[in-house]
């Protein structure tokens, strides 16, 4: 399921937005392990370890949006919609603040 953060930003400012929520939610969030990996520039494998599980899922930068997809097994579905839930926040205040031009 991919969840989509809108907003008004050029490429460059989306992306530096989209590190400084991802390296927020990796500091607040450290027990789950978070990773990222940038393959290109517009997307980045995403990662976490919940109870020895590892889920993986992606981000992408869109134009008009930042894309967000997490692939869970059944088990953890519950987490799923959670995990989303406070990364999209996280993305939302950085896209906010961007848009503030506060970034």
């Amino acid at each position: 399921m991919k969840h989509v953060v809108k907003h008004k930003l050029d490429h460059a400012t989306a992306k530096k937005a989209a590190l400084a929520a991802w390296k927020s939610y990796s500091e607040r969030f450290a027990q789950y392990h978070p990773s990222a990996d940038w393959t290109t520039e517009s997307h980045a494998n995403i990662g976490f370890k919940v109870k020895g599980v590892s889920l993986k899922g992606a981000l992408s930068l869109e134009p008009g949006g930042i894309g967000m997809e997490l692939n869970v097994p059944f088990l953890f579905r519950p987490f799923q919609r959670k995990a989303i839930s406070v990364i999209e926040r996280e993305i939302q205040k950085w896209v906010d603040k961007a848009e503030a031009g506060e970034l």
